[in-house]
């Protein structure tokens, strides 16, 4: 016999890589921004472009920690943080005569609060009458027993009931307090 080593023939093999590792789709909101980016881009609108740099830059960040912006709430949430920042930036402008820098703030501001009234909330009549239907049956359920602020929030952000539609949480858990007093 032939004294030959024998060299397998490589077999094409595919390898599957992802770089991504969320599962659902950016909220609208961000959405919006994307687009709005390009178009303040080519409009050459400099304060535009440097808001929504900056906020896609945060939203970058924030998907990189344990608490990804996965909903418009959260963004929203993100963008009237900036706004309550550069409010207060520009009032310190003024503060120390920088009027200049303070047109700049109030200009930041107005292009956030653009983005503040894209996002449809529900509104604190709904959410009274949805929190007074929730608290009334848990009082019906509990009998004599005191019914618990967390337990009612438990219940009115469960997926039934508000989880999920837009709804600042503060203000739900302010309605349940004023109920439960």
């Amino acid at each position: 016999m032939l004294s030959r080593t024998v060299f397998r023939a490589a077999r094409p093999c595919c390898r599957l890589y992802s770089s991504t590792t969320g599962t659902g789709t950016a909220p609208p909101l961000l959405l919006k921004i994307r687009k709005d980016l390009k178009t303040a881009m080519q409009d050459k609108d400099k304060n535009k472009l440097n808001v929504l740099r900056a906020l896609l830059s945060q939203s970058l960040n924030a998907s990189k920690t344990n608490s990804p912006i996965v909903t418009d709430m959260q963004m929203l949430a993100l963008v009237r943080k900036n706004a309550a920042a550069s409010k207060q930036a520009a009032a310190e402008f003024v503060e120390a005569g920088r009027q200049d820098l303070a047109d700049k703030e109030t200009e930041q501001v107005r292009v956030m609060e653009e983005y503040i009234g894209e996002v449809k909330t529900v509104g604190e009549e709904e959410i009274r009458t949805v929190v007074g239907g929730v608290v009334e049956g848990l009082r019906k359920e509990a009998g004599e027993k005191k019914v618990q602020m967390g337990e009612v929030l438990k219940k009115v952000f469960s997926k039934e009931v508000l989880g999920e539609r837009n709804v600042e949480r503060a203000d739900v858990a302010r309605i349940v307090k004023e109920l439960l007093a």
